[in-house]
């Protein structure tokens, strides 16, 4: 029989790895209402907690008054308002590079700077932990695709020697679900050898990262002729929503004329593109938000150490708690829950089989006594969980 997805979706739930989507009905913050319950949660990407700022908020609605709430077309029709234009000279600004690009989503910024740059008898060269849509990317290409060891330049060294054609290097700049960075001197130095270039999605690098926000790059000092495609998005630490990629005249122009998510997608509101300019703002005046969050991430390490706790070695606002077991993550997870807490749990295939896990966010707008109440319900639940273990194995 055709199409047996009832087997498939039973065959998911069997494994522990059936998703559901949490229904909220509340702004983002610290405090949110999901499936009819307040909740203190620790699993957004609004770092920097501007998702819900007044100031954004009111320069969405003055754009939605001046400008409309649709971009009407594409860019390349009539849809290149001029708050796009802004958000593109501002972000350009921000990066230290000529231009920059906007794009509806990360996932289509991803796929349109690949797709366009490479082709048949070229080769992109990839993290083995890259996001969803940078591995799709590079598969979509056409071009030569593989996998280097995760943040090993040796490993990558040894398949530039073998690479043919234009060559690109892809990796995130900070790894979504581990919270690592990536090894961008060491990778970019691999890379300037064999006359590659290196495209890093920095999603979650942006605003928590470097001396102004300005990411993994700038945390490195690196510049344009070390990273040549820089991708961000922007519903992360900007707290809006869409993407955009930075580089130079010739590249941008180069995804004008030839990335498809870029030419055959309507554009972003403009609105939006107003109230994303008025969060780089916010991002780049506020340094008291990366403080505060360093802050947060240090107390957070020290008590999860304390308690316990199997962490990874990340600095930045993604702190997973590492249970391997599918089924143990989604007991913790809920046992959180019950306790007022919401942290999700994060299962194969998101992540490696047997390397389930508990993905803590913090934001800025965490206050340190929600951070405590997390650390408090984590010393009580993590004990009990293995008492539960225990109890089943002896059953």
């Amino acid at each position: 029989m055709p199409f047996d997805l009832a087997t498939r979706l039973a065959e998911r739930r069997a494994a522990h790895l059936y998703r559901q989507r949490p229904l909220l009905d509340s702004p983002q913050g610290p405090l949110v209402r999901v499936d009819g319950r307040e909740l203190l949660a620790f699993c957004s990407n609004d770092y920097l907690g501007l998702a819900n700022h007044p100031q954004v908020i009111e320069a969405w609605r003055a754009g939605a008054h001046r400008w409309g709430v649709g971009g009407g077309a594409s860019h390349l029709v009539i849809g290149h308002s001029t708050p796009h234009h802004e958000l593109e000279e501002a972000l350009a600004a921000f990066t230290g590079r000529p231009r920059a690009l906007l794009f509806s989503t990360g996932y289509m910024a991803n796929l349109g700077a690949v797709t366009a740059l490479l082709g048949q008898g070229d080769t992109v060269l990839e993290d083995r932990l890259n996001h969803a849509s940078l591995l799709d990317a590079g598969l979509l290409s056409g071009a030569r695709f593989s996998r280097y060891l995760h943040n090993d330049a040796q490993s990558l060294a040894g398949r530039l020697a073998k690479a043919n054609g234009n060559t690109l290097v892809v990796t995130d700049g900070v790894f979504s679900m581990d919270g690592d960075l990536a090894d961008l001197p060491a990778l970019c130095a691999e890379a300037k050898q064999r006359d590659a270039w290196v495209m890093v999605d920095d999603a979650h690098g942006f605003g928590p990262l470097g001396a102004t926000g300005g990411g993994i790059v700038e945390h490195f000092g690196l510049g344009p002729d070390d990273v040549q495609v820089l991708v961000g998005t922007l519903g992360k630490a900007f707290g809006t929503a869409g993407a955009f990629v930075a580089g130079s005249e010739e590249l941008i122009e180069t995804l004008v004329q030839f990335a498809r998510p870029y030419i055959y997608t309507t554009s972003q509101p403009p609105a939006l593109a107003c109230a994303t300019l008025k969060s780089l703002e916010l991002l780049r005046s506020e340094h008291w938000r990366r403080e505060h969050l360093a802050t947060l991430i240090q107390r957070f390490r020290a008590g999860a150490e304390a308690i316990g706790l199997s962490l990874v070695d990340s600095p930045t606002p993604i702190q997973p708690i590492m249970v391997g077991d599918s089924d143990r993550a989604l007991r913790l997870s809920q046992m959180l829950r019950e306790r007022g807490l919401l942290v999700t749990a994060i299962r194969p295939p998101t992540v490696p089989a047997g390397s389930a896990r508990l993905r803590v966010t913090l934001s800025a707008a965490h206050s340190v006594a929600q951070l405590e109440l997390l650390l408090e319900a984590l010393a009580e639940c993590w004990p009990q969980l293995a008492t539960v273990e225990e109890d089943k194995g002896n059953a």
